[in-house]
């Protein structure tokens, strides 16, 4: 009997080491997908921040391009929401926060009591800060970062770029006028952005 109980307490020890060395198996493999899943979500999470610097960097130089020697008949107003929907994160909550509030509290003294030292060029930036910080936490929060605030930007692209092809005469006449290149190059980069954010929401 004891013999036969030592070959059973055996042959369970031996069960036990395979239940565990099976565990053990599946612990592995859960972790590398969990590892693999981690990289490819930080990647995409890499590839849209970096996307939305170079868009905010693209509709300000749009911007700033509109009101120095672009001058088009374009709504290039729209950049401004774009911008708003656009714009990172850290940029953002700093404009948002006290620094935003100075600079529109001194753009609207000097709008409205130093007019002749308010320069044209400076009236779409102030009133992007002062979107930003007048902005109801269903804008700023909730519509930012979100597919609707990326569907927002991928139409406003799309306009611009439409409408910037109707006016040079067609999409090849859009890369031959002057600044053609940059302004046509500038529209696209905006697509760019809502595009690979759509494909990162519905991955």
């Amino acid at each position: 009997m004891g013999k036969y109980g030592y070959l059973k307490m055996r042959t369970d020890g031996g069960g036990a080491s395979g239940q565990i060395g099976s565990d053990l198996q599946e612990l592995g493999a859960a972790a590398r997908k969990l590892v693999n899943h981690a990289i490819r979500l930080g990647s995409l999470g890499f590839g849209t921040t970096f996307l939305e610097w170079v868009a905010s960097f693209a509709a300000i130089y749009l911007l700033v391009l509109d009101r120095t020697n672009w001058r088009t008949n374009i709504l290039t107003a729209l950049l401004i929401p774009y911008i708003f929907f656009s714009l990172p994160s850290l940029v953002f909550n700093v404009f948002r926060g006290d620094v935003g509030k100075w600079i529109a509290f001194v753009a609207i003294i000097l709008r409205l009591f130093f007019p002749r030292h308010f320069p044209d060029w400076l009236e779409m930036p102030a009133a992007l800060i002062l979107l930003i910080v007048v902005a109801p936490s269903l804008f700023a929060s909730t519509l930012r970062g979100s597919s609707i605030g990326v569907l927002i930007c991928l139409l406003i692209a799309c306009y611009l770029l439409q409408e910037h092809i109707r006016a040079a005469g067609g999409f090849r006449n859009s890369f031959t006028q002057p600044h053609g290149i940059s302004n046509t190059i500038g529209i696209l980069v905006l697509l760019v952005f809502p595009v690979w954010g759509l494909v990162v929401y519905f991955l």
